[in-house]
């Protein structure tokens, strides 16, 4: 799970947080009915970063971060659950004078856990909800080790701003894909 991705249109298509452990569930009893063999949960791997802290962090930053990290904490104490941090890069500010922020790592931990568990075969089933298209060589590498690679994604119409909720080169990758709807995300809210 591309954390950031799953915040992104948790709040900006349905207005409202996940649960994380029902999001997990959710996704596996789906491709679970979807699938004629048994499928199991080796794991849910979540990816994202902690909030941006300047030097010397202001009182916000501090508390965005101390959130942050009790939320991975909690989550890496879920049945089955890994976090994987990247971090946030401050890249300047934009022409309305806004930070720019960038999300580092997150991608690549993504794509070689992805094609490390296919590579070795620990999985037949790959689960991804991104919509970034910097994962498809590693949809391509688990594909060409023989694992069926479900994609789950944000709506199919554009978002608010006009741009899609996820590459259309990435959804072209997947074997299989579901769209993550209003009624899905209303189940697995918190």
């Amino acid at each position: 799970m591309d954390g950031g991705y799953v915040d992104a249109i948790s709040r900006d298509e349905f207005g409202l947080r996940p649960d994380y452990a029902k999001l997990s569930e959710g996704i596996a009893d789906a491709v679970r009915a979807a699938t004629p063999e048994s499928v199991d949960v080796l794991r849910t791997l979540y990816y994202h970063c902690f909030s941006y802290q300047s030097s010397p962090p202001t009182e916000e930053e501090i508390k965005r971060f101390s959130q942050a990290r009790a939320f991975f904490a909690a989550l890496k104490r879920l049945p089955r659950f890994e976090v994987r941090e990247g971090r946030l890069a401050y890249r300047g500010d934009d022409a309305k004078g806004r930070p720019i922020f960038q999300q580092k790592r997150v991608d690549l931990l993504l794509g070689l856990d992805f094609a490390l568990y296919a590579g070795k075969r620990q999985i037949t089933h790959a689960a991804v909800v991104s919509g970034d298209s910097d994962l498809i060589p590693a949809v391509m590498v688990a594909k060409e080790e023989g694992v069926c690679v479900w994609l789950f994604h944000g709506p199919r119409r554009s978002r608010k701003d006009g741009t899609s909720t996820y590459a259309l080169e990435l959804w072209e990758a997947a074997d299989e894909r579901m769209e993550l709807d209003a009624a899905f995300m209303k189940a697995v809210a918190r």
